[in-house]
């Protein structure tokens, strides 16, 4: 196939060279111009892009806004199959779905990332066995689903997960948002500049996603504001317990608290 990648950062450029890798004939297109001769370079797309002609798909690989300004504005060829690679769905739906297209929409999200960003960490085995997402509206064609799976499962995803866009954001809201939200306001500890020698896995892991991108990731909390507010409110009520139960010195409450989520943990991955 003849596709289009727009916005060639991590997630862009390592989804171009792998279906480049794949086979498919893969065009670049790009607001600045280091990132196309860098693909270019290393041989994550055969060429820039002009225009969107001859595309039999395109990928929008930009920010929230950007994305949907493309999607509302772009001069897509006529059937071609069009996907946006968002971490917000609802948003973008209601852009698309506004009035018809020639093109047919798929809503895309690879669960899969970095916590850096930019043509420089991308990787051309980034989706390699991991999950993406694709929303399912009433207008969404059959056909391009279809085609987008096969493309998915040629740049190597391992998993591919159906839903509605407002399901997506639901749970989007916990598993990455909330998720850069704790790992953000945890690294601001005044002890966290005092404790190498003191640090292992826990501490890399809740600190890994804390040193997000603040302009891109306002807008998706903003798109995505009630799902992820009722999310943070959710866990902070939860805090408080267990910081009820240490000032009030209570062991055993402290202990239930921890069961309960042991629990839970098990429970979720005993099941994934």
């Amino acid at each position: 196939m003849n596709i289009v990648i727009y916005g060639l950062g991590i997630i862009g450029a390592s989804l171009a060279a792998a279906l480049k890798d794949a086979g498919h004939t893969v065009l670049g297109k790009n607001r600045s111009r280091g990132a196309i001769e860098y693909a270019l370079a290393h041989q994550m797309i055969d060429k820039e892009a002009a225009s969107y002609e001859g595309a039999d798909a395109v990928f929008v690989a930009l920010p929230p806004d950007a994305t949907m300004k493309e999607l509302d504005e772009g001069d897509f060829p006529e059937c071609c199959i069009v996907c946006d690679i968002c971490g917000v769905k609802e948003a973008v739906e209601k852009v698309v779905f506004s009035k018809p297209r020639k093109y047919r929409y798929v809503g895309t999200h690879p669960m899969a990332g970095k916590e850096t960003s930019g043509i420089l960490s991308a990787s051309r085995d980034l989706y390699r066995g991991k999950n993406l997402v694709i929303t399912r509206a009433a207008k969404t064609d059959e056909e391009a689903l279809e085609t987008v799976k096969r493309l998915a499962c040629d740049a190597g995803f391992g998993y591919i997960v159906e839903c509605t866009a407002r399901e997506h954001d639901e749970k989007i809201a916990l598993t990455s948002q909330l998720a850069h939200i704790v790992s953000n306001a945890y690294g601001k500890s005044p002890l966290a500049l005092s404790v190498k020698g003191f640090t292992g896995g826990s501490f890399q892991d809740m600190t890994r996603v804390g040193g997000v991108d603040e302009t891109l990731w306002t807008d998706l909390y903003f798109y995505d504001r009630e799902p992820l507010l009722n999310e943070l409110s959710d866990l902070i009520e939860r805090l408080t317990e267990y910081k009820k139960a240490l000032k009030e010195g209570d062991r055993e409450e402290m202990q239930r608290l921890l069961r309960e989520g042991r629990l839970a943990h098990d429970k979720f991955f005993s099941e994934k």
